[in-house]
């Protein structure tokens, strides 16, 4: 991890809480007694360093120990101690990238490289102002391991294509959606649910009460309750001579129990979903939305990067890409109709138009031919 200094010169003279900020500082400052209010320095800092452009400056900490009523040096130990703040300028998108075992295990010192590479040395903001970066603890998020924060949002299951994308978009001025970029739903499997996926389990009625605890052991007749008290070594060989024997008895009675046959193995053919199956299940078209006109295969140059496209991640691709879409003209053809089915499809609600991927793939389209 890079040495933290604080940057005595960057700060300026002055600095001032936004007006907007002051209902929130009044917010931590009720939770307190009024001579207990030294309390709220920690969130004060941070909504200091909200206000100060991701960056604590000597100004923002006498702000804050003045408006608490303590001695600087106090207030500077704080901001110190604590990770979180930095204590230098930062681009506009600060990169916290997690370096410790579980990160470290699935590929983060090639995500360092990368950031080395695209942004330069830690805690050092990029030529154009957007970025800067920094190796830092656990983030919490191991099951997503390899991940980075950045400003306040996580980036998961990374890949090395996958953060230079991420970072090549920040720098050209495109938001980057965050969350996982594989296909898998938080710390599920990836791909398909494995467990659970029977629609019984989850049919939206409330829990049933149950009458009696499950695996619990039968209650025996009072005829075979046994007296309890000390038994002499020759009473229990008859018992269990005894015992042994009926069982004997009652297994010689009992008929055989004709064992069900196995149930033939489904082949790995018929486990895939067939293309019937999977056309089933695609939404039917309407009057008010039609499938977009679909590609067998891509041109003869090649499929576009439609993960340009802000709000395309490579999961996303691939569902496109499987519905026979390639190309930046493809999208850009599509009208209200075709928004409609792709919505559907994909549950987005609106998505495509809310992220504007029509006018994004037009724009991208002039620019390839």
């Amino acid at each position: 991890m890079g040495v933290r200094r604080f940057d005595l010169e960057a700060g300026g003279d002055t600095f001032e809480f936004a007006a907007e900020t002051e209902d929130k500082i009044s917010f931590w400052l009720g939770k307190y007694p009024e001579d207990r209010k030294r309390s709220a320095v920690i969130p004060l800092l941070w909504l200091a360093q909200k206000d100060n452009a991701g960056w604590l400056s000597e100004p923002a900490m006498r702000e804050v120990a003045e408006r608490l009523e303590m001695p600087y040096i106090r207030v500077y130990e704080v901001a110190t101690f604590y990770t979180m703040f930095r204590l230098q300028p930062v681009g506009r998108h600060h990169i916290q990238l997690c370096g410790t075992t579980p990160c470290m295990l699935r590929g983060a010192n090639d995500l360092k490289e990368v950031c080395r590479s695209k942004i330069g040395k830690p805690h050092q903001v990029s030529d154009s102002g957007r970025l800067s970066w920094e190796e830092v603890e656990c983030l919490g998020a191991c099951v997503n391991a390899p991940m980075v924060q950045i400003n306040d949002y996580y980036y998961e299951d990374l890949s090395v294509e996958t953060l230079e994308e991420i970072i090549d978009k920040l720098d050209n001025g495109v938001d980057v959606e965050p969350g996982n970029f594989v296909d898998r739903l938080n710390s599920a499997p990836e791909g398909e649910a494995k467990t659970l996926i029977d629609p019984a389990l989850d049919d939206g009625s409330v829990p049933k009460g149950i009458s009696s605890l499950p695996n619990q052991p039968e209650e025996l007749p009072e005829t075979q309750l046994k007296p309890l008290g000390k038994m002499t070594t020759k009473a229990k060989k008859a018992d269990t001579v005894k015992d042994e024997k009926q069982a004997a008895e009652e297994a010689s009675e009992a008929e055989p129990e004709t064992k069900a046959e196995p149930k033939p193995k489904a082949s790995k053919a018929t486990e895939k979903t067939s293309p019937a199956a999977k056309a089933e299940e695609l939404p039917v078209e309407t009057g008010e939305q039609a499938r977009p006109e679909a590609m067998p295969e891509p041109d003869s140059n090649g499929a576009d990067n439609l993960k340009v496209i802000s709000g395309i991640g490579p999961v996303l691709e691939k569902k496109l890409n499987d519905l026979g879409i390639f190309h930046y003209h493809q999208i850009a053809s599509w009208g209200e109709k075709e928004m409609a089915w792709i919505d559907a499809y994909l549950s987005f609600k609106g998505r495509v138009a809310r992220e504007g991927w029509i006018p994004q793939a037009k724009e991208l389209a002039e620019k390839k031919s």
